[in-house]
């Protein structure tokens, strides 16, 4: 309603033709968070001008997006795209609901719609940028702007924050009452003007973006790595059925190839997609969420891919990813897509204290779930057990390396539950199909030689492990 009334009363009221060239119209630039909400503003402008012959002679074109006046003015109602904002003379913009605004092509659409803007209005030395808000959480552009102007004199920009009574006093005091004994974090932010405090970002953007390999969009399969691969389903109607897959080197766990099929689309003919780019990996083995009970795993089987239901939902995933993502050892394609639904997460408190991973409102998460779930699996890093020799004893006699690996093992010591070292653990380059049982000698600290001990196996020809 602020909105729609301030656009008519600037193009109607205000003169900005000095600061036109001949032809130009100034633009007062109402930008709503979709195509729905524009609709309503837009009506809403409409209805005004419409109300009184006094305003209703005034325009002279009328669109479903723009109303052109005589004044020289034209009102547009716009979706939060930085994409097609540009190229106006704007000599007021309105941005409505910024504290909610969602797009697929930005995970910071209100930051980089203001850097876009702003250009527009240069021009114009009164020129008003005028943004409406309820509350959401405690990070974009309305929050900084509320810890950076709010209740201070001398501050160049004026912060208004007010309650729903204060705004509307028509609104029922027993209506607020039962909404704040729903949710008292949701109403606390749409009636009290108060940023939520159950909700915070998930990570950083500079640090997801510090992850990203520029130019890098695929990497082809190679031989002798391990593949692996994830799986986010979908019915075909709402969110995309995405696919990823990554492989591990070292300590460094590398995306390689991701795939996303937006809705509508056809179920057995993605799923015969996602195999054939799967075998190609030589993945024969797929993990997915448990969405939609069984038919994920039959549509695959089909196909020779063993579909495996992952054990941890979507908000542990992402939980356990982080601390990979904030110690660099993750390489992620060059997508933006991913990079802004990563950064888009959000982590939110519960009433008891458990946090909870998942994107925001009109938001999606398909390839950021699939990724993180592909680079927090069993990457195959080759693993033996070996035990300690003592070196005084007649059998610590010089051994010679096994020759089948090319590299030597990083030495981890395994700890027993009280506390005494009870042996080493080696791990070997990832994909290395050979899993060992060793027998190392230790001098001084340090490992003199070891060899491969082949496994003993009991009376009915089982392996035994070493211990």
């Amino acid at each position: 309603m602020l909105g729609g009334v301030t656009s008519v009363f600037l193009a109607l009221f205000c003169d900005f033709t000095k600061y036109l060239a001949p032809g130009e119209r100034g633009v007062i630039q109402v930008i709503a968070s979709d195509r729905a909400q524009g609709r309503v503003i837009f009506r809403y402008i409409s209805t005004i001008l419409h109300s009184t012959l006094v305003f209703e002679q005034y325009i002279v074109n009328e669109t479903r997006e723009a109303i052109e006046l005589s004044t020289c003015a034209a009102i547009e109602v716009t979706t939060c795209s930085f994409r097609t904002i540009r190229g106006r003379t704007v000599v007021c913009a309105i941005l409505d609901e910024i504290a909610f605004w969602r797009g697929e092509d930005s995970a910071n659409p209100d930051k980089e719609i203001l850097t876009a803007i702003r250009p527009s209005m240069a021009s114009i030395p009164n020129s008003m940028l005028l943004v409406i808000s309820s509350p959401y959480a405690k990070f974009g552009v309305l929050y900084e702007h509320y810890k950076d102007y709010y209740g201070k004199a001398d501050s160049e920009i004026l912060f208004w924050k007010a309650p729903t009574r204060v705004m509307n006093p028509t609104i029922s005091k027993l209506f607020l009452a039962r909404e704040k004994l729903k949710d008292p974090s949701a109403a606390r932010a749409e009636y009290d003007a108060e940023p939520r405090e159950d909700l915070e970002s998930y990570a950083n953007r500079e640090i997801i973006e510090a992850a990203v390999v520029t130019r890098r969009y695929e990497l082809p399969p190679l031989t002798g790595v391990k593949y692996q691969g994830f799986v986010d389903p979908s019915g075909g109607s709402k969110d995309s059925m995405t696919l990823a897959i990554a492989h591990q080197e070292g300590e460094r766990r590398i995306l390689d190839a991701i795939r996303e099929r937006r809705p509508p689309f056809s179920l057995d003919q993605v799923v015969e997609e996602f195999a054939g780019l799967l075998k190609r990996y030589r993945v024969s083995v797929v993990r997915g969420d448990r969405y939609a009970g069984e038919w994920p795993g039959e549509r695959f089987a089909v196909h020779g891919i063993n579909y495996q239901v992952s054990d941890k939902p979507k908000s542990d995933l992402y939980r356990d990813f982080l601390p990979l993502l904030n110690s660099g050892q993750v390489e992620l394609l060059d997508s933006s897509k991913l990079v802004n639904q990563l950064a888009s997460l959000e982590r939110r408190t519960a009433r008891g204290g458990r946090d909870s991973i998942d994107h925001g409102p009109g938001q999606h998460d398909d390839l950021a779930n699939a990724c993180a779930g592909v680079l927090l699996g069993e990457m195959g890093t080759a693993k033996g057990r070996i035990r300690v020799i003592d070196p005084d004893q007649p059998r610590a006699r010089p051994i010679k390396p096994i020759p089948e690996f090319e590299e030597d093992p990083e030495w981890i010591p395994v700890i027993n539950k009280a506390g005494r070292l009870q042996g080493y653990e080696a791990r070997f380059r990832p994909g290395e199909e050979l899993r060992a049982n060793l027998e190392a000698v230790f001098e001084g600290g340090k490992l003199a030689f070891y060899r491969q001990l082949w496994p003993r196996r009991d009376t009915r020809g089982r392996a035994v492990p070493l211990r």
